[in-house]
């Protein structure tokens, strides 16, 4: 099924995915305030000048909208949104070092209490963007994990990991998980980044 996204955010993770939906034939528009900056002409270059818009005019179009900006910025940016009233939201952020919204343990409950849809789950945030770019480690592809209690929130970012290259997007429970996917992806960082092992590490769930 195809679908129309917004993308709100086009940093690293924001641009990898753009690039996999847009060749796996989703409508994508990226929203910003300065559309066509100097950060962004890079990644126009690659999706196309056109897919470039402002954040409420590219949500008004689309039916998900992925959010993936700076976390300390996640209230002023959901605020941005407009209405989003039957619209499904996909958080892909972390607070990291302790920088986040203030009074938020994560993101997602600060996006969920300033925006009028509850169809709000949290995914892609477990991983590096070069996972993003490249999920394929040999013969295997990497998983990516959701949380939420919106079906159809979840339904759909299943669908869009699996359309970006990853194997499965597994369902790790309702809202209350919201927390335990960003301390996931703390584990991810230490692995990476303070034990040494580079950010060309993975994880896949096994079974037997």
């Amino acid at each position: 099924m195809k679908m129309k996204i917004a993308i709100i955010g086009s940093g690293n993770v924001g641009g990898a995915l753009a690039k996999k939906w847009v060749k796996a034939g989703h409508m994508v528009l990226i929203g910003a305030r300065f559309p066509l900056s100097e950060k962004n002409i890079k990644l126009a270059t690659e999706i196309g000048e056109d897919r470039f818009t402002t954040i409420e005019n590219a949500v008004r179009q689309c039916e998900i909208i992925l959010v993936s900006t700076p976390a300390p910025s996640t209230v002023e940016v959901v605020k941005s949104l407009g209405d989003t009233t039957g619209k499904i939201i996909v958080d892909a952020m972390n607070i990291v070092m302790g920088k986040g919204p203030q009074g938020y343990k994560h993101t997602t409950d600060a996006i969920l209490d300033n925006t009028q849809t509850k169809d709000v789950v949290k995914c892609f945030n477990t991983t590096g963007a070069n996972n993003m770019q490249n999920p394929n480690y040999g013969s295997l592809a990497l998983d990516l994990f959701v949380a939420g209690d919106s079906e159809k929130g979840k339904a759909a970012a299943i669908q869009l990991a699996k359309d970006a290259g990853f194997a499965e997007c597994y369902h790790i429970g309702g809202n209350d998980k919201f927390e335990l996917m960003e301390q996931f992806a703390w584990f991810w960082i230490n692995l990476a980044m303070f034990q040494g092992q580079g950010r060309e590490i993975g994880f896949k769930l096994l079974k037997r």
